[in-house]
């Protein structure tokens, strides 16, 4: 890959490389620098020298990057760039290559005269990532010429040495992670792919490709449109109420402010945010700009339009951004991340960069655009209308539950324990498993909630009729959170909410109906690790009267080949009901022998897609869905 050199090139020199410390903790401490030796880690390695070239992107140096997963475990990221300057750094007295593949914090991205603006989360460098690697060999077209160097966990086993002629311009890193610091060195196609499809929407014209040698995948992400591309992406199973994706971009005071959105018919709000390419889970200054923003001028037309008469109460936040898309990305010379995860942008100046910029343009786009402008104020209205008798169906039950002094529904078997260290609560279908569940629980921190049948779908309903449904009053009730609006997670009464159901069709079909539950309406319970599945056993295997449960066909058949396939019996159990209450304890509820799974959300946008999919109204997209995943699954009916 090529880029014939240019004036560009000429200003990133080794004088731009500044040099803050040494390399010698990272081996000790590499959960520091990378945030963990699991999976998460490891794929950091990658988003590091990818970042590195995103920043040559973003300086209009580089417009192709290469990632190639090889059969040995090993990975190398070919970019077109300007190429790792190779003179001698002034500081160090080494080649600049090795001064920044062995000196923490050695980079262009450090120096404000190199580059503007800059990703990389961490901000550590290609040397963290051969600190960790077992081998790692720099290759850089610069000046003409190729040079090559080689490193084994970060020390230097050759010195950079001039390798051939060449008329192109880039560099490329290949490194192996090295297997005495991560638990596992496989890398996960899945996750590379969706982060890579991310990196370019987020920045529009870059080619992203990524070949994988162990399986012979190859995929190019490329997106003209950008993140007006991204919210198509999202919205592609999903009906918006008007065509056009609306976007704008604009610079200000050197911040780059890029906006696209677009309405559907769907009740939830999807917005996503970036500062230089890093996902703000958190949000931060960029997000409190765009919702003022948004709030402010939806309110302003729909009076000036007479949407909204002058007696009426002014759209909330949560009513303007009902069924809305969007995606906000903006670039800034030194932002400043906060909280725990760093996943929240906390640049004071930002929010009103954001909010003059959007409202103005928003302001115009809706005199012109007047079709699209009646579309949004009538679903806010009407969202406001839902977000009122909600409001109203909650004081009720308030004021009930304090009239009759039972705050708690009549069916739920409680616990003694108030302590979220061990309280949890079992969510079962029906009474005769909901029956089994009482008797065999553990009283002192085992609260039992039997549900009767299923759930309503709520990706098809507004919150005013998700609250009129007496088996999710029930579930809202016995968490103690509230819902919406009056959610609160300090008022949690259970540490563990744990989804316990058949192993067959119909369970499986509760199953994702609570899950869309939780995912639209309490995620915080799912980020913060508070629901689970229980794993009921498949199998009971009865031989010289010794009892086996499994758990799946490959347990049994384990267990078959160890105790002799002949004078067994075997049960298959098709419901929880048809255990008594010790043998569902002792298999499913006894903290030391049952098998858990804490559900988790990896990636929004693809959670989101799915929950879309399976549970929305679009039947194409669901068929699809299912044959494309109906191998990992045994149940599986949407």
């Amino acid at each position: 890959m090529g880029n014939e050199v240019n004036e560009n090139n000429r200003h990133y020199t080794a004088s731009d490389i500044q040099v803050l410390t040494g390399l010698d903790p990272v081996r000790k401490r590499p959960g520091m620098y990378i945030g963990s030796t699991g999976p998460k880690g490891l794929h950091h390695l990658v988003y590091e020298v990818v970042d590195n070239s995103i920043d040559e992107a973003l300086a209009g140096i580089c417009d192709t990057i290469k990632v190639i997963l090889y059969k040995d475990g090993s990975v190398s990221v070919e970019d077109n760039g300007s190429g790792i300057p190779v003179e001698i750094h002034p500081q160090t007295g080494k080649s600049t290559v090795e001064t920044v593949l062995t000196i923490l914090h050695a980079g262009g991205k450090f120096n404000n005269g190199a580059y503007k603006v800059s990703g990389g989360l961490h901000g550590v460098g290609v040397s963290v990532v051969n600190a960790l690697s077992e081998w790692l060999v720099a290759r850089v077209k610069r000046n003409g010429k190729e040079y090559m160097q080689k490193f084994e966990k970060g020390i230097p086993v050759s010195e950079l040495e001039l390798i051939g002629e060449s008329n192109s311009t880039g560099t490329t890193i290949e490194f192996k992670p090295d297997a005495e610091i991560f638990d596992s060195t496989e890398f996960d196609y899945s996750v590379l792919e969706s982060r890579f499809r991310e990196m370019a929407f987020l920045n529009k014209g870059v080619k992203l490709i990524l070949e994988d040698q162990r399986t012979d995948k190859l995929k190019e992400f490329y997106y003209e449109g950008g993140i007006k591309s991204f919210v198509e992406y999202i919205n592609k199973n999903k009906n918006p109420i008007h065509k056009n994706v609306i976007y704008f971009e604009t610079k200000k005071d050197d911040t780059i402010v890029e906006l696209a959105i677009q309405y559907t018919d769907s009740y939830n709000e999807n917005v996503l945010t970036f500062a230089n390419n890093i996902n703000t889970h958190d949000g931060g200054t960029h997000l409190s700009g765009f919702r003022s923003g948004l709030t402010r001028v939806i309110n302003d037309y729909g009076r000036k339009n007479g949407y909204l008469k002058e007696k009426d109460e002014n759209l909330s936040g949560e009513d303007v951004r009902e069924g809305i898309t969007a995606i906000l990305s903006v670039k800034l010379p030194e932002p400043q991340f906060e909280g725990q995860t760093k996943g929240k942008l906390g640049n004071s100046e930002t929010r009103g960069i954001v909010e003059s910029t959007f409202a103005e343009y928003l302001t115009d786009y809706l005199e012109l655009n007047p079709k699209e402008g009646k579309s949004i104020l009538d679903k806010a209205i009407s969202a406001q209308r839902a977000r009122n008798a909600a409001r109203k169906a909650r004081e009720l039950t308030r004021k009930r539950s304090i009239f009759d002094n039972t705050t708690l529904p009549g069916k739920l078997a409680d616990c003694q324990s108030s302590d979220l260290n061990e309280t949890e609560i079992y969510i079962v279908e029906g009474d005769s498993a909901g029956g089994s569940a009482k008797q065999g629980r553990d009283k002192r921190y085992q609260a039992i909630l039997p549900l009767k049948g299923k759930i309503m779908n709520v990706e098809k309903a507004r919150i005013d009729k998700v609250l009129d449904y007496e088996e999710i009053k029930a579930m809202i009730t016995a968490f103690g959170t509230g819902i919406g609006e009056d959610f609160d997670i300090s008022k949690l009464r259970y540490g563990k909410i744990i989804i316990m159901t058949d192993a067959d069709v119909d369970g499986a079909h509760i199953r994702t109906l609570l899950l869309t539950f939780f995912f639209r309406y309490m995620r915080e319970l799912i980020e913060k690790g508070h629901i689970y599945i229980a794993q009921p056993p498949l199998y009971k295997i009865t031989k010289a009267r010794k009892e086996y449960y499994c758990y799946s066909d490959k347990e049994l058949d384990e267990l078959l080949e160890e105790i002799g396939r002949s004078n067994y019996n075997i049960q298959r159990y098709k419901g929880l009901g048809e255990m008594n209450a010790d043998q569902l304890f002792d298999t499913t509820m006894d903290p030391e022998t049952r098998v858990l799974l804490r559900v988790r959300i990896e990636d929004i946008i693809e959670a989101d897609e799915i929950f879309t999919t399976l549970m929305g109204d679009k039947v194409e997209p669901r068929r699809e869905f299912i044959e494309e995943n109906a191998k990992y699954v045994s149940n599986l009916d949407v």
